[in-house]
């Protein structure tokens, strides 16, 4: 029921939200080459895509549980290669991928269980050497922020998820859970950073480039 709920959540704002975390180029392009093939999964209406197509990066897929984000990415971006993912699965055959982007994803996925299971599809898709891009949020210290991770704790047993009263469940990381989240990646860049969010507040958030072995 909550998937459910959180795909006609984000089918219901696919015309007004605009994302806003920024995509490194230089880090992807220290790593990669344009004719790599690049997957960016949960990648709403394609913004991050459009970025490393107009850079040169056109082997690109895009896979988000959104139609509604879809199809709007579709009319904004029609040249990119979009696709409404089906079974949460990232459909590419095994170790395929040059990279895989993960931009605000895991903030979506608010269960150890199923933020494990996506980072082992990401394992299953990439070749060997390939590698991971996330970006997402961190646990923030204000008093904002913490009074809602207390507020959600007991309700879903995880410091740091909590709703909006507009309908969107959300979860921000501590250090320990990223870590534990990439330890089968070789890490080869990890930067703490400051987002703007989707709702325009600022949060502490990171950058991650892994390498499979």
């Amino acid at each position: 029921m909550q998937k459910t709920t959180q795909r006609d959540y984000w089918d219901s704002v696919s015309e007004k939200k605009e994302f806003t975390t920024v995509l490194d180029i230089n880090l992807v392009q220290s790593f990669i080459n344009t004719g790599s093939l690049i997957v960016d999964y949960g990648c709403g209406y394609g913004r991050t895509l459009d970025q490393l197509w107009q850079k040169g990066f056109q082997n690109t897929l895009g896979f988000d549980f959104s139609s509604e984000m879809i199809q709007r990415g579709k009319k904004q971006f029609p040249y990119l290669n979009l696709k409404t993912s089906i079974n949460n699965g990232i459909d590419c055959t095994n170790s395929s991928v040059d990279m895989v982007i993960l931009f605000a994803v895991l903030t979506c996925v608010i269960t150890d269980r199923e933020q494990d299971s996506l980072m082992k599809e990401v394992l299953r898709v990439l070749k060997p050497g390939g590698f991971v891009y996330i970006n997402d949020f961190l646990v923030n210290d204000d008093d904002r922020n913490k009074n809602r991770y207390q507020a959600f704790k007991e309700k879903y047993n995880t410091y740091g998820v909590f709703e909006l009263p507009e309908g969107a469940l959300l979860r921000h990381h501590t250090e320990t859970r990223v870590m534990q989240l990439t330890h089968d990646f070789h890490e080869v860049a990890f930067n703490r950073t400051t987002f703007k969010t989707m709702n325009g507040n600022l949060s502490n958030g990171f950058v991650f480039m892994g390498r499979k072995s």
